[in-house]
């Protein structure tokens, strides 16, 4: 049996328990025993890190001590998989480089809001975006500093009707990427719980995670 650890908290407004407890049915229906915490100490316990083979972190801000930081980064170099949504894994701890530096990008803004925007599949190859054409997203549509050695999954076409400098950007919304010997996955998608209403926001993300897993 797999087992994952979901952790949550941060800032309230990405309603991080809620969208944590809609995929625990999910993981649960493929046999994982699920751990879900509302406390980063359980990073920095090396030994209990080593048994988790998926960690999904969903904390908006917030800081990393020196132990929780290395005891999870160590956990994925060693081969447990990492896979997470919009600011709860892609705006969690922006003191912490070496995490950032894992999940393959860091949140700066989202220009105008709440808005509606098109997510392009750009690998519709990948068994992650198996049968998943381009769709419509209302939410926040996330401005990101990516890694370059990223493998971009789907990615979106900035209109520049809030910030015209960026007008034309191709930027990506999911990604995975190697660190060390664990798998990352990472979608800008799920601002609150109701966006993984849209199926394709959805499915991606449940792929991702069985994707990422040890």
């Amino acid at each position: 049996m797999k087992k994952a650890l979901l952790v949550w908290g941060g800032w309230d407004g990405h309603e991080p328990r809620e969208c944590v407890e809609r995929f625990v049915p999910f993981l649960r229906d493929k046999e994982f025993e699920i751990d879900v915490r509302d406390t980063l100490s359980v990073f920095a316990d090396k030994t209990e890190m080593t048994d988790y083979d998926l960690i999904v972190p969903c904390w908006t801000m917030g800081e990393l001590s020196g132990d929780q930081e290395s005891g999870l980064l160590e956990a994925v170099r060693a081969g447990a998989g990492v896979a997470g949504w919009h600011g709860g894994m892609g705006d969690a701890f922006r003191a912490n480089t070496g995490y950032q530096f894992m999940v393959g990008g860091q949140f700066v803004e989202h220009p105008g809001g709440i808005i509606e925007y098109t997510v392009n599949v750009t690998r519709p190859n990948d068994p992650i975006m198996d049968g998943i054409n381009d769709f419509q997203m209302r939410s926040e549509c996330y401005y990101m500093h990516v890694d370059p050695s990223n493998e971009v999954l789907a990615a979106t076409t900035l209109t520049g009707d809030h910030c015209p400098w960026v007008e034309g950007c191709v930027m990506p919304v999911m990604w995975k990427r190697s660190y060390g010997e664990g798998r990352v996955f990472y979608s800008s998608l799920g601002h609150v719980a109701g966006d993984f209403d849209v199926r394709e926001c959805f499915e991606t993300m449940k792929r991702g995670m069985l994707w990422a897993c040890r």
